[in-house]
């Protein structure tokens, strides 16, 4: 696994062997990456149930700001700040968090609420997610109009095109995969 674009372009990433981590296909995170496009350049970025941190990283590459990574693994908390420190990721760009996805966002404090430009929201394929979605195109995390929220899911279980206040405006499917891409239009 690699960066693909940006000022840490070709810089290989560690992850775990593990059959139960299933990182995002480098087809999909450039197809991510060219819907994205100028959208990333100085944005927050929210990496939530962040495996390795390849995605959020990739985010950095290409501009962003700040990411957040999240994931409920203290293993894959530390490939991540591993990664980051790989890519020499200056410290103030990136918060890691180890945290269960709906426990990290039932706990963000009111200051936070607005945070994020981009939350890109990955979890394992097997899990009901819905309720995290829930909250995500609810609570106002999204930073204001026109921030997305995308959803990489498997064609087993498709989502609508409208969550709560949120719509979704492009579908991309590779393989076994999806990736919903969403924004609040109010």
């Amino acid at each position: 696994m690699q960066i693909l674009a940006g000022k840490y372009k070709g810089r290989r990433l560690q992850s775990t062997p593990s059959p139960r981590v299933r990182p995002t296909a480098r087809r999909l995170r450039e197809s991510l990456f060219e819907v994205l496009g100028p959208r990333i350049e100085h944005s927050r970025f929210l990496d939530l149930c962040s495996g390795s941190g390849a995605v959020g990283i990739e985010a950095l590459s290409r501009g962003a700001g700040h990411a957040t990574f999240v994931d409920r693994s203290a293993k894959m908390c530390n490939f991540v700040r591993s990664n980051l420190e790989l890519c020499d990721v200056p410290p103030e760009q990136f918060v890691v968090v180890e945290a269960e996805a709906s426990h990290f966002l039932s706990t963000l404090k009111v200051e936070i609420v607005g945070w994020w430009d981009v939350i890109y929201f990955d979890p394992p394929y097997s899990t009901d997610y819905s309720s995290i979605i829930e909250v995500i195109s609810t609570s106002g995390i999204l930073k204001k109009k026109r921030s997305i929220l995308v959803v990489e899911h498997s064609v087993e279980n498709p989502l609508s095109d409208r969550l709560s206040l949120l719509y979704r405006w492009r579908v991309i499917r590779q393989g076994e995969s999806y990736l919903s891409f969403y924004e609040r239009k109010k």
